[in-house]
């Protein structure tokens, strides 16, 4: 039997995890046994982990990749803390010399796990394919023993505010590099040409079944909600995710008139502060509701009007799929890898990326109930299981 190793940070509710755990749910368990590797025994969907998959212990030096200096020192963590405070103080150096709109995050974590990664033990036994699931990819290229090693891509490189240099380095030291998308090959192979030959295109793993079924789990809705026309966006609230953008889109809707539309948004993250006082600030706070953290998603999706995703970038938004399998008609920014996820005036609708075109496209869609059915007919037709995704990840072994 062929010996695979799957490596992630935690399971916190997020559509990268979503996604592995679909993979997880459509592994042939008869001919490969996999175990699963995370950083820190931490989210919600540690639950959803199949039983077949052997999860491996938890070792504590490997937790401290995303704890705060103060974690660190509470832990007596010190190499680790001394690693964070000069992470820190190079990624900011970084981000204001090549004058980053996002600041020095993503740096500070390449930095963080390059230097760390060097004192920590080797994970497991001998692997026949080891993959590393989401960057940075460090702990699979310099800590594992495997035949093969393949990572995956979920983003848009072309709007990744990285160190390139550092991170080209680590890609380097897979066979194969997995990508969710033709948009997302495109814009990673302008990042790294001399990658290109590496790039295999693996959507992520869908299950219908699997997300129907959760779908049908009871929320309740007030009254005055289910007399609204109601949107719901799911993701990181985080300012890629563009739900700044969404709360003007609002105002602006309200501010013509349609003062029935309210917006619903399942997640959480650190912009969370940022859009409460935006929301007071456009007089929003019973239309524009955060619903928080939900480990269960489905049910707003199921129960809404229209899903709308205003992202700045996306890889290839899963939940944008979730929306497709419940038959929703669907709204998404013109980000630059958005025609891999909707065929514009198909099943769904691709609207300018900015605060007037996310309010035009949902008044359009507001206004004419045949294009909303349209497009929820349209994607009730279609079949999204695509488990035989994972006969390519085989083929690397």
């Amino acid at each position: 039997m062929r010996k695979i190793l799957i490596t992630v940070f935690d399971m916190e509710i997020g559509g990268i995890e979503r996604s592995l755990i679909n993979m997880l749910e459509s592994f042939d368990y008869s001919k490969y046994e996999v175990d699963l590797f995370i950083c820190k025994h931490s989210g919600d969907f540690l639950s959803l982990i199949p039983d077949k998959v052997n999860l491996l212990p938890e070792i504590d030096s490997y937790t401290v990749f995303r704890a705060s200096m103060l974690d660190c020192l509470k832990k007596g963590q010190l190499l680790a803390l001394g690693i964070r405070v000069l992470s820190k103080a190079i990624s900011t150096w970084k981000a204001k010399v090549r004058k980053l709109k996002e600041g020095s995050g993503y740096i500070q974590m390449q930095l963080v796990q390059k230097y760390t990664t060097y004192f920590l033990p080797k994970i497991g036994k001998q692997y026949d394919l080891a993959i590393s699931y989401a960057w940075p990819h460090d702990i699979v290229a310099s800590k594992v023993d495997a035949v093969k090693k393949i990572a995956w891509i979920h983003t848009d490189y072309s709007e990744l505010e990285i160190d390139n240099k550092m991170d080209l380095a680590v890609w380097c030291k897979y066979d194969a590099i997995a990508s969710i998308s033709e948009a997302c090959t495109d814009a990673f192979i302008k990042t790294y040409p001399t990658l290109e030959k590496k790039i295999q295109l693996i959507e992520n793993i869908t299950s219908p079944a699997f997300i129907r079924k959760m779908a049908d789990d009871h929320i309740h809705l007030d009254a005055e909600h289910q007399d609204h026309f109601n949107i719901v966006s799911v993701g990181r609230l985080s300012y890629v995710k563009g739900f700044d953008m969404a709360v003007k889109a609002l105002r602006l809707l309200h501010d013509r008139g349609l003062t029935s539309i309210k917006w619903f948004v399942v997640g959480y993250g650190g912009y969370e502060e940022q859009l409460k006082e935006l929301i007071v600030a456009n007089n929003l706070t019973d239309s524009f509701i955060l619903v928080g953290k939900q480990m269960n998603p489905y049910p707003y999706i199921k129960l809404c009007d229209l899903y709308v995703q205003p992202s700045r970038y996306e890889g290839k938004a899963v939940t944008v799929t979730e929306a497709k399998i419940l038959g929703k008609p669907i709204i998404i920014t013109n980000y630059p890898t958005s025609s891999s996820q909707i065929e514009d005036g198909v099943d769904g609708m691709i609207c300018e990326l900015s605060v007037e075109g996310i309010a035009e496209g949902i008044e359009e869609m507001y206004t004419r109930s045949e294009l909303r059915t349209g497009f929820m007919n349209n994607n009730v037709r279609q079949d999204y299981s695509n488990t035989w995704e994972l006969n390519k990840l085989y083929g690397v072994i």
